[in-house]
């Protein structure tokens, strides 16, 4: 794929992550998750931090910032599934992305919420008030779960999909998702 084809892919990505967390939505299902495995999958992995992050910066720039230190949670866990998702990228197989859609929930889940638990003045600062956050985030642990499975078979799927039926040369974004064949 050229560099042009590279940036218009990023940016189309990039407005979708936008939109996904601007326009009404269940609170935490958003595409964030599923960008950063499309873009590491079919852009490269440098692409996979970079463009969920621009996509935060530029959506929370209009919903509004919140205290930095949560924030450094939010984005760093973001990060972090950035960099676990690397490990997957090998393998075009289905494997990897269904274990990254189960484990980066709770990874966003145990960052965030012990952020918010440390950093917020809502929970008591005692074990009990650390289980009492995590047990407030069960809803939107569950959010996310949704979320994650619906648009990362949207980003991810439904290119190895369109790429079986109209075949990878007519859909460059589409060329390194694989379709490995039955017959011999």
């Amino acid at each position: 794929m050229n560099m042009a084809s590279k940036f218009f892919w990023a940016l189309a990505l990039i407005l979708f992550g936008i939109a996904g967390r601007l326009l009404p939505h269940m609170p935490n299902a958003t595409p964030i998750t599923a960008i950063i495995l499309a873009a590491g999958r079919h852009l490269g992995r440098t692409w996979s931090l970079v463009i969920p992050l621009i996509a935060m910066l530029a959506s929370d720039a209009v919903i509004g910032f919140y205290n930095w230190r949560i924030m450094i949670g939010v984005y760093g866990s973001f990060a972090l599934i950035g960099f676990i998702s690397w490990f997957g990228r090998k393998n075009k197989g289905a494997t990897p992305i269904v274990v990254m859609i189960l484990v980066a929930p709770l990874i966003f889940f145990l960052i965030t919420n012990f952020s918010v638990w440390l950093f917020s003045p809502w929970y008591e600062k005692s074990i009990a008030g650390l289980l009492y956050c995590y047990t407030l985030g069960i809803p939107f642990l569950r959010n996310m779960l949704i979320g994650d499975f619906i648009y990362t078979s949207l980003l991810v799927g439904g290119p190895a999909i369109a790429r079986v039926a109209f075949g990878a040369r007519h859909l460059p974004f589409f060329s390194g998702v694989s379709t490995k064949s039955a017959s011999p």
